[in-house]
Order: C-alpha cells, then structure tokens, then sequence
C-alpha cells in the first residue's frame, strides 16, 4: 500500500502470473489494483481460464467485465494503463460518479466505466473521498509486479 494517496491519476503497471498453471478460475495469479484502498482493478492468469464475466483480468472486479480478455499466456508480463476519476461529492452533497478507463496490454478494455462510489473491499465503503492509497493485494497467489507508476490528473 502507498504512503502517499492520490485522487485522480493515471497509473501504469506490469505484472506477471507464475509460468507454471496450478489451479484455476480464481485460483490461479488472483491480486488486484486498489485506488483509494477501495476500486478494484482485477489482476488475473486469464488466459484459457474460465472464471465469472466480472472477475477477470482487467475487470472492475464485481462492477464490469473487460470489454475483451486480452490476456497473454501465463509468466509472459503484461501491462495495465488505467485512467482513475474517483466519484466526488456534488454541490448537493450526492455522490457524482468517477470513471475507469484501462488499457490491457495496450487493448481498450474498459472505457470510462463508472465508479458510483461503491466499493469493491471486503469492507464496503460508500460515497466518495477526495483521496486513497494505492493497494496491490496479496490473495495467496504468486503475482510479480515492476515498473509502476504514477501521474497526477488534479
């Protein structure tokens, strides 16, 4: 998890699931990408695993199916640029909607999918924060991560 948080930005990361397929659906490279400790982004071994529409590589986990599964095979690196508005809270006091918008290796796969304040951690958050860590999950699968980082969009 991050020291610092962010509001809206623009993140780039690479990942890699273990070369070697043990297990399947959710069991095989699950982590996740949190903004603001809250919005999931789905990290995944995705390819030729069948698992939920909405729990793949590249889903707005629970909220939104990628718009296609361009995962590659598993131990090869793959890439997520993601543009991150999260919901803020009108004149009216009444949560405005944010957006996702993710590249999966350099595929469109989620084009400015609402984030309406609802979270997808255990722990279900509503409403909107003006800022949030970063949070690669751990889930007990092995997942390797290098060359993320970070713009600010405010």
């Amino acid at each position: 998890m991050t020291r610092e948080e962010f509001g809206p930005i623009q993140l780039h990361l690479e990942w890699a699931t273990p070369a070697e397929v043990k297990g399947d659906s959710q069991g095989r490279g699950n982590s996740g990408v949190y903004f603001q400790g809250r919005y999931e982004i789905q990290v995944l071994d995705s390819y030729q695993n069948k698992t939920y529409f909405n729990g793949q590589a590249a889903a707005f986990y629970l909220h939104n199916a990628p718009l296609v599964n361009a995962s590659r095979k598993p131990g090869e690196w793959q890439t997520y640029d993601i543009v991150f508005h999260p919901p803020t809270t009108g004149a009216d006091g009444k949560t405005v909607p944010g957006s996702f918008t993710v590249f999966h290796n350099g595929v469109l796969v989620q084009d400015h999918i609402p984030v309406k304040g609802d979270a997808t951690t255990a722990a279900k958050f509503t409403g909107a924060v003006p800022k949030g860590p970063i949070l690669l999950q751990d889930h007990g699968n092995p997942v390797r991560y290098r060359n993320i980082w970070v713009r600010r969009l405010d």
